[in-house]
């Protein structure tokens, strides 16, 4: 699925206000390596890297593979990232809605099983 070229390129206050309207427990503001990110559980969930002025999500291997391969003109990494679950986005071409799906998946793989339960339980979703 080929992403469409937005209008203006995402910012991290901009991910980071997706991150937040989606009210899951348990997200933190923090700072990894000079830079901000968000983390859930302490681990880090998002965040930007200032060297590719680029988002930074986190992603399975098979599933990185599958989207560089589908869309490199929007997904991408560099050698730095090869060894890690984590894929880079170009800002003006990264799908808003990929985002939030994105961080939404990767906040149930990072939350407590017990948070996740209550947050489905207070949201009716089934597990």
């Amino acid at each position: 699925m080929k992403a469409k070229k937005n209008k203006r390129a995402i910012t991290f206050d901009e991910i980071k206000a997706i991150a937040e309207s989606l009210a899951l427990p348990g997200v933190t503001q923090a700072s990894s390596w000079g830079q901000p990110c968000l983390k859930v559980n302490g681990k880090i969930w998002f965040f930007w890297s200032p060297s590719e002025e680029a988002p930074v999500f986190k992603v399975s291997f098979d599933e990185r593979d599958m989207l560089v391969e589908a869309d490199p003109d929007t997904f991408f990494f560099t050698p730095h990232y090869k060894a890690h679950k984590l894929i880079l986005a170009r800002p003006d071409r990264i799908d808003r809605e990929w985002i939030r799906a994105n961080l939404i998946r990767t906040w149930r793989e990072l939350a407590p099983k017990r948070a996740v339960r209550e947050f489905d339980e207070k949201n009716g979703m089934k597990a």
